[in-house]
């Protein structure tokens, strides 16, 4: 449900499941493909996608759903695929304390985490043979090929990531700095004009009576109003800076994979 939320077409890539999985599936309108290769590569996976009724002018995101896949993983790839690579392939290391080497790396050998494939990059890799590395696609494919690691929770990314709508708009409101319009111009206008009347009704009104009593409370209203106005968006500039803070971190770090 999640991915199609994010995604044009969802499609589900059964590798012979034998539970309620496909069911499911088409419960959401999901549309399913049979991989009935024993051993699951990427080339293969290209090649399968190639030849189905998917349509070619989408790029693709493929994502290995296994028993310790995370939901709140899900916000992290869709931000690697939106980098403009041809071909971003994260693998497994299934040989730890190994060292990896590069010129080495065959494609085909490579056990998938997350793979994100171009029209372009879609094409090419499903022309791979059991031989190719990372080095033999055309130079002006932009290629990546990296080592997926643990991720480190941040639950700040994944309460916005999987809130509900009114955490989807506040986080939108944050990006587009939003709150500094929505608040805080309102907010000095409403404490500016609040202020100046609270001190002419005093001046103005010799005596007590209903009127003036409500004037009165109306610019204190006024002035209380766009005083907690400019704070809500004080609160909200400064929430908006950690969240491009956490941003500028992760895209540093790549905090859940390392580059090879």
């Amino acid at each position: 449900v999640r991915a199609q939320e994010l995604a044009d077409e969802t499609i589900l890539i059964d590798l012979g499941s034998s539970d309620r999985t496909i069911d499911l599936a088409n419960e959401f309108g999901c549309q399913v493909l049979q991989y009935t290769d024993d051993e699951l590569t990427a080339p293969k996976l290209a090649k399968l996608i190639s030849s189905s009724s998917i349509k070619q002018d989408y790029a693709n995101l493929i994502i290995s759903i296994t028993d310790d896949w995370k939901l709140r993983e899900l916000p992290v790839v869709i931000n690697r695929s939106r980098e403009g690579w041809d071909v971003y392939l994260a693998f497994n290391n299934t040989v730890s304390n190994q060292e990896l080497i590069v010129e080495e790396l065959v494609i085909e050998s490579l056990e998938i985490d997350h793979l994100f494939l171009s029209k372009t990059g879609l094409d090419e890799l499903s022309r791979a043979n059991s031989m190719t590395s990372t080095h033999n696609f055309p130079k002006h494919l932009r290629v990546r090929v990296i080592e997926s690691v643990d991720k480190i929770s941040l639950p700040q990314r994944e309460s916005l990531a999987t809130a509900s709508r009114f955490a989807q708009m506040f986080y939108w409101m944050l990006e587009t700095k939003h709150p500094l319009f929505l608040f805080g111009i309102p907010g000095i206008v409403l404490f500016i004009l609040g202020f100046r009347l609270s001190g002419n009704v005093v001046d103005t009104f010799n005596e007590l009576n209903s009127v003036s009593i409500g004037v009165t409370l109306t610019t204190i209203a006024m002035t209380l109003i766009g005083l907690f106005a400019m704070m809500v968006a004080l609160i909200l500039y400064i929430m908006g800076k950690q969240v491009e803070q956490i941003q500028s971190q992760y895209d540093l770090a790549g905090y859940d994979d390392k580059s090879i």
